[in-house]
């Protein structure tokens, strides 16, 4: 078999699509051996990527802008949509069943500072009537670390991707009110890329055979079936943890459609960080995305 590598920026049940590329055997099938890594603190996925480090990686759109804004070309080319929402979910310490994005006024928010994280935690948050300057907010890397900063009794409010809330309610320590993703609407979040010459390969045509019905299985098949495939790929989270946050990706919609980066969701990412001041200018989607390989 030939062997592919694949590099995230972020490893979460909520990039299950690419991570089921090797749980659920699809790879496989297209007679590719896949190996699969979480970036370590530094390290960028793009790049990696870029540099030759990796085939595929786990990115977003907006990964691209900062080249364009320099007048350069990209160095990867986002190629395939993995997640149509944000994926982050506000839990409590406490259950709320009538929670308002108002309550975390007046309460510590732990939540991930930074990039695309914050820029979309401030538009959804803007779209309640909140502004996130007005919180009292505690920074964290997320995953692992917030999980301890939870522990040791830190933050009143929690905002990662699942299945780390999904955790706190297994374990009892948390309470999920609210999620990002429904109040941002239809996002471009992340994306596949790979490097321009890649994408025309017999490799990439394979690789994306296998990575679309890959998607479509973690949309569709019962949750606790895909959380067993992918249990070796989350050692410290409990399987009804992440099966819970398949369910609610799947009920959410983040997995639908095809897995063509859609234009108007592209609109949506540049809306976002515009609002933010993170971009001045509206990037063409042309110069940013491609058709899948074998499209």
């Amino acid at each position: 078999m030939d062997k592919i590598n694949l590099i995230a920026s972020r490893h979460s049940a909520f990039y299950s699509p690419l991570i089921s590329c090797i749980a659920g055997g699809f790879l496989e099938k297209q007679g590719l051996e896949g190996t699969y890594r979480p970036a370590e603190a530094g390290e960028n996925s793009a790049t990696l990527v870029a540099e030759g480090g990796a085939d595929v990686g786990q990115s977003a759109v907006s990964g691209s802008w900062p080249a364009l804004a320099q007048g350069k070309k990209p160095v990867v080319a986002q190629f395939a949509q993995i997640n149509r929402y944000d994926g982050f979910i506000i839990a409590a310490r406490e259950p709320d069943s009538a929670f308002t994005w108002s309550k975390l006024k007046g309460r510590q928010f732990l939540h991930v500072h930074g990039g695309q994280p914050e820029a979309m935690l401030r538009y959804g948050l803007h779209k309640e009537g909140i502004n996130l300057d007005d919180l009292d907010d505690l920074d964290s890397p997320g995953g692992a670390e917030m999980m301890r900063q939870w522990s040791e009794g830190q933050g009143y409010y929690f905002h990662e991707q699942g299945a780390f809330p999904q955790q706190l309610e297994y374990l009892g320590t948390g309470n999920i009110v609210a999620s990002v993703g429904k109040s941002v609407g239809p996002v471009a979040f992340s994306s596949l890329v790979g490097r321009w010459d890649w994408l025309d390969s017999d490799m990439a045509k394979r690789f994306t055979a296998a990575y679309r019905a890959s998607r479509n299985w973690v949309n569709t098949a019962d949750p606790m079936e895909v959380a067993k495939a992918e249990a070796d790929f989350f050692p410290d989270m409990a399987v009804e943890a992440t099966a819970a946050a398949v369910k609610f990706y799947q009920e959410l919609g983040t997995w639908s459609g095809d897995i063509t980066v859609e234009p108007d969701l592209y609109e949506a990412a540049l809306d976002v960080f515009a609002h933010s001041k993170l971009i001045t200018e509206r990037y063409a989607y042309s110069d940013v995305v491609v058709p899948p390989p074998g499209a």
